[in-house]
């Protein structure tokens, strides 16, 4: 007989008791002032790192994950770490970001549930955030990441690299603070959120506020299975078909049943059990509110806001550039990498990743990524860190 299933806790975040894993944390000394007004008081970020930074600082690397992605780009599952590293061919010794030459650092991003500050962390008067988090932009979780980088000592990044939420940031860093970025890899990301990308993100925000169980955002503190699980299961399995693509959903499952089940006898397809499958385990390992806050910053994302529109924010950027899209990516489509290469003076080309996975596949076509991430790191004369030197990967006040 199987094993009965546990529920899922109220939120899947990760909270202070629970196991560190890698995570290191820094604390920023002041309150965030936010572009929609305001100020976050009492923020952590969330990071972890590989490597060692060089004694001159030059060979750090900074890596920017995904909507529901987190620190833990590279490493097991284990306690702490719900999922294995989201990049794990990529980041190591003798991997495109060598870690016995580069010194990688990857934040869990503001608002996020793994570590960092958002919904699910605690006011600094010990309540949870819940329903009173306030609104960012990706220039708040920017301006939260060059916090980090300050304390890290990394004036310079040599390399700032993300993909779709990621690269949204990764782009504001370098449109934003453009002398502190040496090289860009945009991966499957745009300039500003499209009227079809709001519109499937706004349909996802309502199933989860449209969960009895959402309590307006202040369900934290509920039982097991009380949390807004159904909501974010129905977000995840939308959000899921836009990061696949339609060939290989056919491909994979066609019309077939899953087993023995009878679809006309209540019964569900086999691509209906795929996505039952991946809503499951989001509901266990991520944070309703996070992706709610997460979601409407994406959509709030438009590099040329309050810069004279799309194509001067992009004259911003002084980088060496790559721009990559997937050719099967029917969420960012390659009509919105194409116009990241063109207004980028430091990009030649935009870089096409044959896949058939879609979206997804910036996160799934490994080799590809190396390569476009080699292209950026070859020309980079850097020293190989000191063995010697101190480990400068803990940020201050941690």
């Amino acid at each position: 007989m199987a094993a009965e299933v546990p529920l899922p806790p109220a939120s899947g975040a990760w909270r202070p008791g629970d196991p560190p894993g890698r995570r290191r944390w820094h604390p920023l000394s002041d309150p965030l002032p936010l572009e929609a007004g305001g100020e976050l008081p009492g923020v952590r970020l969330a990071y972890e790192s590989w490597g060692r930074l060089a004694p001159d600082a030059s060979n750090a690397v900074l890596v920017l994950h995904a909507l529901t992605g987190d620190s833990h780009v590279a490493g097991p599952a284990g306690p702490g770490h719900p999922t294995a590293g989201w990049w794990d061919g990529l980041v190591g010794p003798g991997l495109a970001l060598d870690t016995d030459r580069f010194f990688v650092v990857a934040p869990n991003v503001l608002g996020g549930c793994q570590g960092s500050t958002g919904p699910a962390s605690a006011r600094p008067d010990g309540r949870r955030w819940g329903s009173a988090f306030p609104f960012l932009t990706q220039r708040d979780q920017v301006a939260a990441e060059t916090s980090l980088a300050d304390a890290l000592g990394v004036e310079r990044w040599a390399l700032v690299v993300g993909g779709s939420m990621g690269g949204m940031r990764a782009l504001e860093w370098a449109v934003g603070r453009p002398e502190r970025v040496g090289s860009l890899l945009l991966l499957a990301c745009p300039a500003a959120a499209s009227a079809e990308q709001i519109g499937w993100a706004s349909v996802q925000l309502r199933a989860i506020r449209a969960d009895p169980g959402w309590h307006g955002g202040d369900y934290h503190h509920a039982t097991p299975g009380g949390g807004p699980h159904a909501g974010l299961g129905q977000a995840r399995r939308l959000a899921h078909l836009t990061y696949r693509s339609e060939p290989e959903l056919r491909e994979r499952f066609g019309r077939a049943a899953q087993h023995a089940e009878r679809p006309w006898h209540g019964g569900r397809y086999a691509v209906e059990s795929y996505l039952d499958h991946h809503a499951d385990k989001l509901v266990r390992r991520f944070d309703a509110g996070s992706y709610v806050v997460l979601t409407e910053a994406m959509n709030a994302h438009d590099v040329g806001r309050g810069r004279g529109g799309t194509a001067a924010a992009l004259r911003r950027v002084t980088a060496p550039t790559l721009v990559a899209g997937v050719d099967s990516d029917r969420l960012y489509p390659l009509a919105q990498q194409r116009e990241l290469a063109a207004g980028i003076a430091g990009a030649d080309r935009m870089r096409t990743v044959r896949s058939p996975y879609g979206h997804d596949g910036f996160l799934i076509e490994v080799d590809q990524v190396a390569s476009l991430v080699g292209e950026l790191t070859a020309g980079l004369r850097l020293p190989y860190p000191d063995r010697e030197q101190p480990d400068r990967g803990v940020a201050k006040g941690t």
